[in-house]
């Protein structure tokens, strides 16, 4: 069986230590940061904190700096491929939701292009149809099935036959950043904020993320977030959990005590929310991610 690489991109939230322990790399996207007056800075989504640490990043997003995000570009995709290629492997890309990132369909083109050159090459691209912790899972359990002795197909099978059951359930702060981001009208933004009102967030079938319900209060709407992850669990005592967070330390620790009293997960991960998810949902936001029941909720 032919030896393949796995690869994700920014929006995995996958830290260094574990990109390290599932032996996978990944692609980054770009965010582009407002400097000064009329002038931008475009930098790797570096899920290392590389120009601004973890806490400096969302700092600048409390103090007004704007910022923006890309796709992956094509120069490197075309870098990454073309390098596994090179030394005789082939190329699993697990990608951010489609609903989401145009960067599948960038991977998609540059496959095609490559492999006219690589004619007994392969590059396989699934769309994962979530992002964060949730895409991290999946890539993670790639890595495990490719460690059992899976080939590139069998595991490609998997994601595509179990990628439904990866759920997300998170809540934001403040709804300034999905204004900012388009996600929501500014008249909405501006009223919901006055009130306090917090849309709990899932992926849904076709990987947009859908606010399905909306509650009062940030304290509520992290026991829903709770309540509902509770809910869609197959098993409430061997529920492998990942936990995200855009610099909201304090809410974590409320939320993971909450999981741990009532849910009794195996084990808790907790990760800082990368660069391109936090930028569109804000400071504050705090997302849970499991293994459990299919997702069937297509949003409006």
């Amino acid at each position: 069986m032919k030896d393949y690489v796995i690869l994700t991109d920014s929006t995995s939230d996958l830290s260094k230590e574990l990109r390290d322990e599932l032996n996978v790399d990944y692609c980054p996207m770009n965010v582009v940061v407002n400097v000064g007056k009329d002038k931008e800075e475009e930098i790797p989504a570096d899920l290392d904190w590389g120009k601004y640490s973890f806490h400096d990043f969302y700092n600048l997003m409390r103090q007004g700096v704007k910022m923006k995000t890309t796709a992956v570009p094509q120069n490197v995709f075309e870098e990454k491929f073309k390098k596994a290629l090179d030394e005789g492997k082939d190329v699993l890309y697990i990608a951010c939701s489609g609903a989401l990132s145009g960067s599948i369909n960038i991977a998609r083109m540059i496959a095609k292009e490559l492999l006219e050159s690589y004619p007994d090459s392969k590059i396989i691209c699934v769309d994962s149809l979530v992002s964060c912790a949730g895409e991290g899972l999946l890539v993670k359990k790639a890595s495990e099935l490719r460690s059992e002795g899976k080939s590139i197909e069998e595991v490609r099978d998997y994601l595509e036959a179990n990628k439904l059951k990866y759920n997300q359930f998170a809540t934001v702060e403040t709804l300034t950043y999905l204004k900012n981001a388009g996600r929501i009208k500014a008249s909405k933004a501006f009223f919901g904020n006055l009130i306090g009102v917090k849309p709990i967030l899932l992926s849904d079938k076709i990987g947009q993320n859908y606010a399905y319900i909306k509650v009062k209060g940030r304290r509520p709407s992290l026991d829903k977030v709770v309540e509902d992850t509770k809910n869609a669990l197959e098993d409430l005592n061997n529920a492998e959990i990942w936990i995200t967070h855009a610099d909201c330390q304090n809410d974590v620790d409320y939320i993971v005590e909450k999981i741990k009293a009532e849910i009794n997960p195996s084990s808790i991960k907790v990760l800082p929310m990368g660069p391109i998810i936090g930028v569109s949902t804000g400071p504050g936001t705090i997302g849970v991610f499991f293994v459990g029941k299919e997702v069937t909720v297509v949003g409006e």
